[in-house]
């Protein structure tokens, strides 16, 4: 088997639950991620919700927006959820001040995505990781 048919595999079986609060852009990464052929999780917009949907859908990944709706942001949720289990997670902002980037290499993330998202970006940092995991 081709290695890029090996890739395409393993992209249509892996679920990311996508986590963002604004809806456009939600959606428009979700298309991305289904044209790219994960299967996706989600959107959910809060870091609880986010913590709740870990538990019940198993992803392989979380693309974790930093801020979020509610008193939780996304450095905070991927704090708790690798309380509950050791998912890869990769973060994505339009925020890259010092502090905002100081506080998520803190944390045991596998990349950091500045927005606006490129398909080509998502594509090889979802890649990397599960070439790494797998």
């Amino acid at each position: 088997m081709k290695l890029s048919t090996l890739s395409s595999l393993k992209r249509r079986k892996f679920r990311i639950l996508l986590v963002e609060d604004e809806n456009i852009v939600a959606m428009d990464i979700k298309n991305m991620l289904m044209e790219l052929g994960y299967l996706v999780c989600g959107p959910v917009s809060s870091g609880k919700e986010a913590i709740k949907s870990v538990k019940e859908k198993n992803p392989g990944l979380v693309l974790m927006d930093i801020k979020l709706k509610g008193e939780m942001d996304g450095i905070e949720a991927s704090k708790r959820i690798h309380k509950i289990i050791n998912i890869p997670i990769i973060y994505m902002t339009s925020h890259t001040d010092n502090q905002t980037i100081n506080r998520a290499k803190k944390t045991n993330h596998q990349g950091y995505l500045v927005k606006p998202l490129q398909k080509f970006e998502i594509k090889n940092i979802i890649d990397q990781v599960i070439k790494n995991e797998g």
